[in-house]
């Protein structure tokens, strides 16, 4: 069942030599959303000191796509002990730690966990002895305790709605708890795109900011959550993290992006298999080839937000500021995200002679040229960003096939021959792209595309993946 059998033994022997006191079983965990896996686990005691010695009961459950994906964690508190909630522990026990949030093959290991769990623990004891009257009262929150992390279900039934599984909904997960994901949220629930909507918060400790709101004022059908396995099932995960490392340069800006997906990608696509990965993530364009790369997903299963907004707002303003309605219907901006991104069509009126064919390119150029102008001056601000991720996240959950530009894989279109995400007319539907839109041939838009692609492709060159 191991996909990475060798790796993980060899991980297992490590901690059982450092640890001997652990104990190494196989049982059946249950997942959130009540599906179940038989998966290796150990449990045993890790030593702390705050003030006094004390030995922390824990347990580890090894998920089948280790070490690329993080151990799922718990306390495992006797009768006698209670659970201090605090920031990396809640009330079921489960542990969260930035060591499991960042976690990166071969970088994390389970070693470098344990000894970072005790650190933390040191901070901040995680149990606490209890009265025998209070240990009385918590005998059966311990055994509901007891039964997750046992393996036991935490859901008697899955709830059904209209006569379909939990599982069949049209789920989205927003990975990333920031202004962005926040915007993606709230866009998805304001536009009724999804039957459920997963907000993965990886920021360190408890719930705080955005993600704290969406909590206290109970927004309908919105899940928050540390766990990667509530992301089960997804049909679209949006991605809106971005690293707020000390980088120095713009590639180490990048590199930093790129550590920070190679602890979510994995773990994402083992939950959600079938998902589309849709990628908010700057820079667009290489997180989306990250993403494509780390998850082995088919190329038409990983989207970058790309030039959508940029193109809807061109469209927008050819039609009702410029009243260029018919140029507008065959717009699009494309390309690469930011300035040099470039306007563009899908196909041109048939001229009787080459003088009206030069007059209507010269014509079309200068209103492009107006309506790009004024396009300058919109900035990209997280809740338009979240408006047109929304406007994405249903055109594919709704089959609409619908054309939005999108970052897709380039490579062959334009004579681009390298592995390269730019924005290109696209056709979305359940399975992500069905197919590329031909542009209308333009030699200056081709050129622009392969300066573009060759400065992307050097960047990814220097990257670590």
């Amino acid at each position: 069942q191991y996909k990475f059998r060798d790796l993980t033994i060899e991980e297992l022997k490590n901690v059982s030599k450092t640890y001997p006191n652990f104990t190494f079983s196989m049982n059946t965990y249950t997942f959130k959303d009540g599906s179940q896996k038989d998966l290796l686990n150990f449990s045993g005691t890790v030593p702390v000191n705050y003030g006094n010695s004390y030995n922390i009961p824990i347990r580890l459950w090894i998920l089948d796509s280790h070490p690329f994906a993080p151990p799922i964690c718990f306390l495992k508190p006797t009768a006698n002990m209670g659970i201090s909630v605090g920031k990396h522990v809640d009330a079921r026990g489960r542990i969260y730690l930035p060591y499991l949030q960042n976690w990166s093959h071969p970088k994390s290991t389970l070693i470098g966990l344990i000894k970072e769990m005790i650190a933390k623990f040191e901070e901040e004891l995680p149990l606490y002895s209890l009265s025998s009257s209070d240990a009385a009262r918590q005998s059966e929150l311990l055994s509901y305790i007891a039964k997750i992390t046992e393996g036991e279900t935490d859901m008697k039934s899955r709830s059904k709605i209209g006569g379909k599984n939990e599982g069949c909904f049209n789920k989205i997960t927003v990975v990333g708890s920031g202004d962005l994901g926040i915007a993606c949220v709230l866009a998805v629930a304001a536009k009724d795109v999804a039957d459920k909507v997963v907000l993965l918060d990886l920021s360190e400790g408890a719930a705080k900011g955005g993600s704290m709101d969406l909590e206290i004022f109970a927004v309908p059908n919105v899940e928050i959550s540390k766990d990667f396995s509530a992301s089960a099932d997804s049909k679209v995960v949006v991605l809106t993290v971005n690293s707020l490392g000390n980088a120095q340069t713009y590639l180490d800006v990048i590199q930093s992006n790129v550590d920070l997906f190679r602890g979510i990608i994995p773990a994402v696509s083992h939950y959600s298999q079938n998902a589309v990965l849709l990628v908010a993530s700057h820079p667009v364009e290489i997180m989306t080839f990250v993403s494509w790369k780390l998850s082995s997903f088919p190329k038409s299963r990983v989207i970058g937000v790309g030039a959508n907004l940029d193109s809807e707002r061109f469209q927008y303003i050819l039609t009702n500021l410029l009243k260029a309605e018919v140029l507008a219907k065959d717009a699009w901006v494309i390309g690469e995200q930011g300035e040099d991104k470039v306007p563009s069509w899908t196909s041109c009126n048939v001229a009787v002679n080459q003088a009206e064919a030069m007059a209507a390119r010269n014509s079309r150029e200068k209103v492009a040229n107006e309506a790009m102008e004024v396009l300058k001056g919109k900035g990209q601000r997280s809740w338009s960003v979240g408006l047109s991720v929304a406007d994405l996240a249903d055109s594919i959950l709704k089959d609409k096939r619908k054309v939005h530009s999108v970052s897709t894989l380039a490579k062959g279109c334009c004579n681009i021959n390298s592995e390269v995400f730019l924005s290109l007319p696209c056709v979305l539907g359940t399975s992500g792209v069905i197919e590329m839109v031909r542009l209308e041939e333009d030699p200056l838009v081709q050129e622009k595309l392969q300066s573009s692609a060759g400065s992307i492709h050097d960047l990814q060159q220097q990257l670590r993946l």
